[in-house]
């Protein structure tokens, strides 16, 4: 599991590390991983062309270490400079020592790459208007682009995008990841992540944040004494006779999560059983048994009886994921919420969770913080770029999101997963974020042969769960 930290505590720890080393030793280290990196997506160095857009601090320094290293392997460097004055000095001249040259944007010429050495985790807000015209440049020319620890004009705390913003194809992360690289609009313009270990880990605190990697998903299975109760039994109170799609894909992915049973309560019944003969299924919710946790809502609907399963299901003392139409019901209703002691996973996207909690606004993470508590809920905030939030402000960025996930359906396959999670005993915040990023796994495995559908999630998913 990787630690995601915000930029107080980087730079506090920047600071510390700093204190016991030798002047410019944290700099040449972050100048060798870009000239590593920049080496790479060249894939030659002896001839070619590369043009640093460098502006004030650090990451300007380190654009610059990296160009003179990047002159010495016999590449042609240029750097263009934001602002002269403020270009650092020690860097500047290195790399005019080793034949590197400063020119303006207009001499800049053609390049086989780009390092945006702009702005660093200290920038916030729109890039100022001088810097406006490099990064325009960078977003029209054809080289890939390598940006040094944070594309310029993105929020390293959000990742918030107030105006023109540079689109890396890598950026090489320094010393510890960033939310704004992984939320938000920041993980669109971050492209690939290359993490450079300076030595913070000892100075950082526990991260707040994490996210998760394949290595992480330890998923329940059987041992030899368990049967099918012991194992875990999740409830699905899903779908109508408008949707009874939703109930199919529900139950679908809730077969996989690790449970020993799916019992369903709904309309949909005859075609749950049609379609997964070991489903249990029932008419009511009350008619269900006893399960260890519940999913309510895919394809619910909006008349009374879908009112009554939604009430039904979060009086029981179990955990409880509520999504799509249930949480549309929870908005004018919530009191059934309120009077819940049991853990509740809500899943919203923007729009439900705008009637829920209101606006998102450009902080994803911190909205989906303040649901989180205000709700006494973990807040699954659905989008390419996935936030978990649990009560007490913990959570996960969640890095599988796909496009092909924006399709009908998809929601019902996820709310499933996590409810069958649920059901075995995993923690809500984490059974979310598992569900989330398997969820983007299957996606991405069934987009290998087209466009996506819902029902192909079911056997991605499968076939993810198996790999």
């Amino acid at each position: 599991m990787l630690g995601v930290w915000p930029v107080a505590e980087i730079r506090a720890a920047e600071r510390q590390r700093l204190a016991g080393l030798p002047d410019g030793a944290l700099m040449a280290r972050a100048a060798r991983a870009v000239t590593v990196e920049a080496v790479g997506m060249l894939g030659f160095s002896y001839g070619a062309r590369v043009v640093l857009l460098v502006g004030p601090g650090d990451n300007g320094g380190d654009a610059l270490y990296a160009g003179a290293e990047l002159c010495r392997r016999g590449v042609a460097v240029a750097a263009v400079l934001g602002d002269p004055a403020k270009a650092h000095a020690g860097g500047l001249a290195a790399l005019r020592a080793a034949g590197g040259r400063q020119v303006s944007l207009a001499e800049a010429g053609p390049a086989d790459l780009i390092i945006d050495g702009l702005l660093g985790i200290g920038a916030r807000g729109p890039v100022r208007e001088a810097l406006v015209p490099l990064v325009r440049w960078s977003l029209e020319a054809p080289a890939p682009v390598l940006a040094v620890d944070l594309p310029s004009g993105v929020d390293p705390d959000t990742g918030a995008v107030a105006g023109p913003a540079v689109r890396a194809t890598v950026t090489v992360c320094m010393g510890a990841l960033k939310a704004g690289l992984l939320a938000g609009p920041g993980r669109l313009h971050a492209g690939r992540l290359r993490l450079v270990d300076l030595g913070l880990d000892s100075y950082l605190p526990e991260p707040r944040l994490c996210q998760l990697e394949r290595a992480d998903l330890r998923l329940p299975s059987p041992g030899p004494e368990d049967d099918k109760y012991t194992r875990g039994v999740v409830g699905v109170a899903a779908g109508s006779a408008a949707y009874p799609g939703a109930a199919l894909l529900c139950v679908g992915s809730a077969r996989l999560g690790g449970v020993g049973a799916v019992r369903y309560a709904g309309h949909a019944a005859a075609e749950v059983v049609r379609a997964h003969p070991e489903v249990l299924v029932t008419d009511t919710v009350a008619g269900a048994g006893r399960v260890q946790a519940w999913v309510v809502g895919p394809g619910l609907g909006s008349a009374e009886d879908a009112v009554e399963s939604l009430a039904a299901v979060l009086a029981a003392d179990v955990p409880v994921v509520v999504d799509a139409d249930g949480l549309n019901l929870l908005a004018d209703r919530r009191a059934l919420l309120e009077r819940r002691q049991a853990p509740t996973v809500l899943t919203p996207h923007d729009r439900e969770f705008e009637r829920l909690f209101g606006e998102v606004g450009d902080d994803r993470i911190g909205a989906a913080r303040r649901a989180a508590a205000g709700a006494g809920a973990t807040v699954l905030l659905k989008g390419y770029a996935t936030v978990v939030a649990e009560p007490d402000g913990a959570g996960y960025l969640n890095p599988t999101g796909e496009p092909a996930l924006a399709t009908a359906g998809s929601g019902d396959v996820l709310a499933g997963l996590i409810g069958s999670l649920l059901a075995t005993g995993m923690r809500p915040g984490r059974a979310a974020a598992t569900a989330a990023y398997l969820h983007g796994r299957a996606a991405a495995r069934a987009a290998l042969d087209g466009p996506v559908v819902a029902g192909q999630l079911v056997a991605a998913l499968h076939a993810e769960l198996a790999g």
